[in-house]
């Protein structure tokens, strides 16, 4: 029986597309398969309220995707990818009116929030050696590292509870409070050893690339990797469901941008007991609840600060930000929730009609929630944003529940790949030195329920291309020394 491609890629999101592009570098041929009538994924962009409003559907910010190893390798800006940096990458406003800020230069920031010694102290040796550092963090831990000594001075940060490395490191106010908010993007409870880790990686990716959004929304990220992939032979096909493993075209190897349950679901009969049982095992993490906003106005933050950044994280002090996700840990939708907010419009006048602009927020909330919590959201705006409500042209709310039948590698509006707590956070979707691979011979896991986990950075992609390829007996690509 013939093959008709060495590769097929299940899902088009960014990890699927960077394999896939990875694969079709090193000259193999290569057919993605996307349910979608888009590609993209969480990485898409539509019209979600009024007439002329450019909305990003899930990802909005991109820290890791101007930081990521691989995608910088590839010349994406050929087709139409431009990255616009603010002025201000994040605010992280106070009661008192001030606001912890991250700027690109570490001591520019330690500066703004009144602690230079303790931010310097903190991200100073992250950003000092993040070359280096890149390649490590973002790809799987069980290998030996290129670079132990960046590797292990990240660790001794990471390793710690986020509450704990900020009280311990962070004087003021507003740095505790802006390092709080980013290991936020945890998702998980702040009190648990490794929460660190988000806010030292995604800080230190902030001060070494910036936090951009793309110009014209985050589709274009999607569409850019699609054109490279042309470039270079392969093709995507959307609207094209997989129920079950058979009906691909045939292929040599085949790679899965899905959830574990999707995987186990496709092709599970291809796999061992024991395989199937630990797919079954792997664990989904908190949910989010979003709005889409098409506003009249600029956001009228109290703090002049945040109305320059690109980000605002909303939630209060540290103490604040820590309850608000345990109480989400605990299965609860709390009353004053961490907000994660985008004004995308701020840097990028193609998202709005003159004088208006777009605004992108959303909060953490247990698993498969269908509660629709757009007061405690707006709330928490209103606290830091008197008159918000005035501003307000439309909106689009999104449960968990419904993020879930709209995209589902987001099992239950779970939008990082899994659980991010304990050892899930390090390995995924289990222990294994080789977490790409599955035990049938040709068959690859490639989501973010592969290290690093989750991000628009390709970098799940890249990793499972290269042991993809070893398995058609071809050169796996090496886009710099930092990931050989």
């Amino acid at each position: 029986m013939s093959v008709e491609h060495d590769a097929v890629v299940v899902g088009a999101g960014p990890n699927g597309l960077a394999a896939a592009v990875a694969m079709a570098g090193a000259g193999a041929s290569v057919l993605v398969v996307e349910q979608g009538d888009t590609p993209g994924g969480g990485c898409r962009s539509a019209a979600l309220t009024l007439p002329g409003f450019v909305h990003d559907v899930c990802s909005a910010i991109h820290p890791l995707g101007a930081a990521s190893p691989f995608l910088r390798t590839l010349a994406l800006a050929d087709h139409g990818l431009e990255w616009l940096h603010p002025e201000v990458l994040l605010a992280h406003p106070l009661d008192d009116g001030t606001a912890g800020v991250l700027l690109r230069d570490v001591r520019d920031t330690g500066d703004a929030v009144g602690d230079a010694r303790g931010w310097e102290r903190l991200m100073g040796p992250v950003v000092d050696r993040w070359e280096a550092l890149a390649g490590e963090v973002l790809g799987p831990l069980l290998r030996m590292p290129g670079h132990p000594i960046a590797l292990a001075q990240f660790g001794l940060r990471a390793m710690w509870p986020a509450t704990v490395l900020a009280r311990q490191v962070l004087r003021s106010p507003q740095a505790q409070a802006l390092f709080i908010g980013i290991a936020a993007h945890s998702v998980a409870a702040l009190e648990r050893p490794l929460t660190a880790a988000a806010g030292v990686m995604l800080g230190g990716a902030g001060h070494a690339a910036g936090w951009p959004v793309a110009r014209g929304g985050s589709q274009r990220i999607a569409d850019a990797l699609v054109a490279e992939l042309g470039r270079l032979g392969g093709r995507v096909e959307t609207g094209r469901r997989v129920r079950v493993i058979d009906e691909l075209p045939s292929a040599t190897v085949v790679l899965f941008d899905t959830s574990p349950r999707d995987l186990l679901a496709i092709a599970g009969s291809r796999f061992p007991t024991g395989y199937r049982q630990r797919l079954a095992r792997y664990r989904y993490g908190p949910g989010v609840f979003k709005i889409d906003y098409a506003l009249d106005g600029p956001v009228p933050w109290t703090a002049e600060a945040c109305r320059r950044a690109g980000t605002v994280h909303v939630g209060g002090n540290l103490a604040e930000v820590a309850h608000a996700e345990a109480e989400v840990a605990r299965g609860h939708h709390p009353e004053r929730p961490f907000v994660l907010a985008a004004q995308q419009s701020v840097i990028d006048r193609q998202r709005a009609p003159e004088g208006r602009h777009t605004f992108w927020a959303y909060c953490h909330v247990p698993n498969g929630s269908t509660l629709d919590v757009t007061g405690a959201i707006e709330a928490q705006l209103e606290r830091f944003a008197p008159g918000f409500s005035d501003v307000v042209l439309a909106r689009r709310v999104t449960t968990s529940a419904a993020l879930a039948a709209y995209n589902p590698n987001c099992v239950g509006g779970d939008i990082a790949g899994g659980a991010t707590d304990g050892l899930q956070l390090l390995f995924r979707p289990m222990i294994s030195t080789h977490p790409y691979r599955t035990p049938a011979p040709g068959i690859f896991l490639c989501s973010s329920a592969t290290p690093p986990g989750g991000g628009v950075h390709g970098m799940c992609g890249y990793w499972a291309a290269r042991d993809a390829l070893r398995h058609l007996g071809g050169r796996p690509p090496q886009p710099s020394s930092d990931l050989a």
